[in-house]
């Protein structure tokens, strides 16, 4: 995972060469920041820079070859490698000569580290220059953080930068500010400016002060709706609606939310356990906890409440009227 990656990095353990790829941004830009960090002497503006479409890789390598000047360490980031993914060699805006990297890789400069971008979801592994890249290199795969992964990373974050987060409250977070990594590295900030850079994290905190996405309120709706909390669940729709939410859009929501409960509770009725709930429905066990810990519904009746919605959404796309009563009387006449 990135994480164990950057811990090495931060432990001033870098590489000669590193393979930045996939198409998760942040983790690939943050990777670069931590390299820039961790080699004695380097700031932003004295890295070595080249965008591969317009700089053939010869010419990277060679400064790789050149003694440092001013520093005793280089550090390179050589961007859009186009020639690892699967196109026609033929379409490269750039000459490149791979045996010579092929070549360089065997043997990469001492005083200099390499940063390989290649910013594509999938590269073309039968490519002699991609399996020689993959063995020599340290491979930074920038992919969409997930479940237990995207907690670890965000435990990690907080404690980057002084404060302490548990896994309930990491798995929190992500349920109140999604999945973008950008945008819960900003709300990792401002919690940690909240505390002063020191301390740890609660959920009550994060509920202050971070912004929930639609789809976490939709999940406070659709759980105080099935629980009977109907004024619950209404202030949270008007709350929606006011801040610009369709009807529709909600609807498909609210509909996602009670088919995955519709799921837990066939798979309880199987004998799974929270863990085994999670990994067979893809998401993380702090969801789970949070609908095991509730007495949900039978069965018929969320499959009703499914039906239900399923004509209110067919409504919302072929009539007209109050689109917004629809589903509000759907919520006020309960289950």
């Amino acid at each position: 995972m990135v994480t164990k990656i950057w811990s090495a990095i931060e432990k001033g353990d870098v590489q000669p060469v590193y393979l930045l790829t996939g198409t998760e941004q942040h983790l690939l830009d943050e990777t670069v920041k931590k390299l820039i960090r961790a080699v004695p002497g380097m700031t932003s503006a004295e890295v070595n820079r080249f965008d591969l479409e317009e700089i053939p890789i010869q010419a990277v390598l060679e400064v790789a070859d050149e003694l440092p000047f001013l520093v005793d360490h280089k550090l390179i980031v050589a961007k859009n490698c186009s020639f690892l993914k699967a196109t026609d060699q033929s379409k490269e805006k750039q000459n490149h000569q791979l045996e010579l990297l092929e070549k360089w890789l065997e043997n990469p400069s001492p005083t200099a580290t390499v940063v390989f971008i290649a910013p594509y979801e999938k590269l073309d592994a039968r490519k002699k220059i991609t399996k020689k890249m993959k063995k020599h290199a340290v491979v930074v795969e920038g992919v969409t953080l997930q479940g237990q992964d995207l907690t670890t990373w965000i435990m990690q974050q907080g404690k980057d930068i002084g404060i302490i987060f548990g896994k309930s409250e990491a798995a929190f977070l992500m349920d109140m500010a999604g999945t973008d990594l950008l945008t819960i590295s900003t709300e990792v900030e401002k919690i940690a400016a909240y505390l002063a850079f020191k301390g740890t994290v609660t959920i009550d905190m994060i509920e202050q002060l971070v912004a929930r996405t639609p789809e976490m309120d939709v999940f406070r709706l659709t759980d105080s709706f099935v629980n009977g909390k109907k004024a619950d669940s209404l202030a949270v729709y008007h709350d929606l609606i006011r801040n610009g939410e369709e009807p529709i859009m909600l609807t498909s929501l609210i509909a996602s939310q009670v088919r995955l409960m519709i799921h837990v509770v066939n798979l309880r009725k199987k004998g799974y356990q929270q863990q085994q709930i999670a990994t067979t429905l893809h998401i993380h066990p702090y969801r789970v906890k949070l609908m095991m810990q509730r007495n949900l519904p039978p069965l018929p009746i969320l499959l009703k409440a499914l039906n239900d919605l399923a004509t209110i959404d067919l409504q919302l796309k072929t009539t007209s009227g109050n689109r917004q009563r629809r589903l509000e009387l759907f919520l006020m006449n309960g289950l």
